[in-house]
């Protein structure tokens, strides 16, 4: 059973249901190690294979070394620029399929149903695709290109929706269902309960092993086209936790950050600017954050004429700011935003109007006149009459589904789970919970914050599932 629709669960289903990926004899992947090792089982699929021995010594942009592995099997040398294809070919073996079911609030994309259609994304389009049907080929037939090798949030979360029809997975995804409580229960207590599930006679989904003694319940409720909540209770061996992190922003915790001028997502700045509720002539909009939302929102707002003023912690040439590990040439609107943090703070005017940039300050407080209080790093305040606030300072997973928040599966057992700072504590070959068995994690919950990334957790998941399951071959 899956908790989330996103691509790391629809990935993880097109593995489950029993398409095996093996690698292409002819092919030559231009790592001459993983080559050779590629080459010493050609005839076993990869999820059948060591994958700590096929992913050893590979290096690249994420630190999970399965992620690494899948992404440079299907994309060889995508970092370097080029466009070599995936070494993979794809076989269907429908009795190696382990029956599931992948549960989520929207349409199969997640949260990519929830973001402003007109994004662009930041991964190259290229690297937003799914196994056996490239996100190109795709944009192709709809004969469109992609702008600056780059795709918008709404071709993707249709990209999604198609994989999901063409692959023929759909029978296995139940939309608008929303999840409220998983936990270990004996398999005795409910045997002889009738399971209210959300297939009719699912009774045979579920042959619960005789040796596991216990199994994970799963309640919660489904949204009929009435608007009416159907509850459920799901009884599943195995549960993945892969919800993303999208659901709650980051608060910054200060006084009068709960009035109605202060928001915390970039959607309130759009439905202000269509509802003409602020504009050229309002005062200006205060943006508090140094991710590419933030960035998103400046150049929104630039683009809308409106006045901006810009609030951050870090300095402006702090390493770890994400402006500063971003090639130029590909992220020409990102590097424009980074400039105008440099040059334009409120010490000395710039060459930007309608933009003034605040780094190593931080908000003390909100005020019912739309009086805004700053500290910069000396301890001095400032105060600004703005018209709107934004924090985009990330967002957190919502886990309360989960015993104490999910708190106790983290690598740091007294921190709330955060996808950067403190992501759930998994297995790297097998993404199952290191405190939890039975119970797995993929995409940003585990860390990995990249769709180009997530689907070697997914590979890792079905291989851990196939063994359990005895359905590798011998």
């Amino acid at each position: 059973l899956f908790l989330g629709n996103g691509p790391s669960g629809i990935c993880l289903s097109y593995l489950l249901s029993g398409y095996i990926p093996y690698f292409k004899r002819e092919s030559l992947h231009p790592h001459p190690i993983l080559q050779r090792k590629l080459e010493e089982a050609p005839g076993v699929s990869i999820l059948d294979q060591d994958l700590e021995y096929l992913s050893e010594g590979l290096e690249g942009r994420s630190h999970s070394p399965v992620a690494l592995l899948f992404d440079t099997l299907q994309r060889p040398d995508t970092d370097f620029g080029g466009t070599a294809e995936s070494v993979l070919t794809w076989w269907h073996e429908t009795d190696r399929a382990i029956p599931h079911l992948v549960l989520g609030r929207n349409a199969p994309g997640g949260a990519w149903h929830s973001i402003e259609g007109s994004m662009v994304t930041l991964s190259r389009g290229e690297w937003m695709g799914l196994p056996d049907l490239p996100f190109k080929d795709w944009l192709k037939q709809k004969r469109r290109g992609l702008r600056n090798n780059r795709a918008t949030a709404e071709d993707i979360a249709q990209y999604y929706q198609h994989y999901v029809m063409k692959k023929g997975l759909q029978k296995n995804f139940r939309c608008g269902t929303v999840v409220t409580s998983v936990r270990k229960v004996s398999a005795e207590s409910i045997s002889n309960h009738a399971q209210k599930d959300l297939q009719e006679n699912c009774d045979s989904l579920w042959s619960l092993n005789e040796k596991s003694m216990e199994v994970f319940q799963v309640d919660g409720f489904f949204k009929t086209v009435k608007g009416d909540k159907e509850p459920f209770s799901i009884y599943a061996e195995n549960v993945v936790l892969a919800t993303g992190t999208y659901d709650s922003p980051t608060w910054l915790g200060v006084k009068g950050e709960n009035l109605s001028y202060v928001h915390h997502k970039l959607s309130a700045l759009e439905e202000a600017v269509k509802n003409n509720s602020i504009g050229i002539m309002s005062d200006p909009v205060l943006i508090v954050g140094a991710g590419l939302t933030a960035a998103d929102a400046i150049l929104f707002a630039h683009h809308c004429n409106i006045p901006v003023i810009h609030v951050f912690r870090r300095r402006v040439s702090d390493p770890g700011l994400i402006f500063n590990q971003l090639p130029k040439m590909m992220y020409p609107e990102y590097h424009k935003v980074h400039q105008m943090m440099k040059e334009q703070s409120a010490a000395c005017a710039g060459p930007y109007e309608c933009y003034i940039s605040l780094p190593e300050h931080h908000v003390l407080s909100f005020g019912k006149d739309k009086k805004c209080v700053f500290q910069d790093k000396n301890g001095y305040q400032k105060v600004y009459k703005i018209s709107m606030a934004l924090v985009l300072t990330g967002s957190n997973p919502n886990l309360s589904f989960l015993p104490n928040n999910g708190v106790d599966l983290a690598m740091d057992g007294d921190q709330p789970v955060n996808p950067k700072r403190n992501p759930i504590d998994v297995d790297p070959f097998t993404y199952e919970c290191t405190q939890e068995k039975g119970l797995y994690a993929l995409g940003p919950l585990a860390g990995d914050n990249f769709v180009r990334f997530v689907q070697g957790g997914a590979l890792a998941v079905a291989s851990s599932l196939l063994k359990k399951a005895n359905k590798n071959p011998p």
